[in-house]
């Protein structure tokens, strides 16, 4: 029996986060694996704090370990706190909304423990899931970005900028992360893919997207940061 840690990085998700923590509580995992939740607040403003302590305080069997960034610094340096917390033998990234669904977890998990697998990409683009549909230029975007980076990488992805990465804990442990905001999608999958005899799957998960009314955060600012980050972190190393 092993250990699943999941990394949610937080920044005002008041209107999610309390859905999303009783669907982890409640989620079971295949083989009898363990989970975690490390809760990352990114220097959120509104109630989010208050609504995971309340919850904290109601579950006190769940085992989550939250910390706090006194000023929001974005969803990498979120993540780089969660990973350096992690003591499960893999771990997932889940976003503090509502957009993915954990109860696929059994699905990226396969691959991973039939020993077939190291990294796994929840893809949007693949499979028959469901998918809500939203913006066409996004998904432009989505695209061109996943290509521009399989052209560095070598590999045949269809959807790098997911958010469901899963992956055994240790590989994470042997990168060093950079970037602070959501450059960390591309900065992570060029630097896994130049890990020696790596095995990284792909499979296909639903999406529930959001609009910016919705809480949507990503822009096109990161898109641009995006290509920035493909470039550096696979040509300059």
């Amino acid at each position: 029996m092993g250990k699943l840690s999941i990394v949610i990085p937080v920044y005002n998700e008041e209107a999610s986060i309390l859905l999303i923590l009783d669907r982890l509580q409640a989620l079971e995992l295949p083989d009898q694996l363990e989970k975690e939740i490390i809760l990352v607040n990114d220097g959120s403003t509104d109630s989010s704090e208050e609504k995971i302590l309340d919850f904290m305080e109601r579950h006190p069997d769940a085992r989550i370990h939250y910390h706090r960034h006194e000023k929001n610094a974005g969803k990498g340096a979120a993540l780089q706190t969660g990973f350096a917390q992690a003591s499960g033998d893999i771990t997932i990234i889940q976003d503090a909304d509502l957009e993915y669904d954990p109860d696929e977890y059994k699905i990226l998990l396969k691959p991973i423990l039939a020993g077939q697998a190291d990294v796994v990409y929840g893809s949007r683009f693949m499979g028959g899931k469901p998918h809500r549909i939203l913006f066409f230029w996004h998904s432009i975007g989505n695209k061109f970005l996943t290509t521009l980076s399989n052209i560095f990488t070598n590999l045949n992805l269809t959807d790098m900028e997911t958010c469901y990465k899963m992956f055994r804990t240790e590989l994470i442990r042997d990168i060093k992360l950079h970037e602070k905001r959501f450059g960390v999608e591309p900065e992570i999958t060029a630097k896994f893919s130049r890990i020696p005899d790596v095995r990284i799957y792909e499979v296909g998960i639903s999406y529930y997207g959001r609009t910016y009314q919705e809480g949507k955060k990503i822009n096109w600012r990161d898109g641009f940061r995006a290509i920035y980050c493909i470039v550096r972190y696979n040509l300059f190393r």
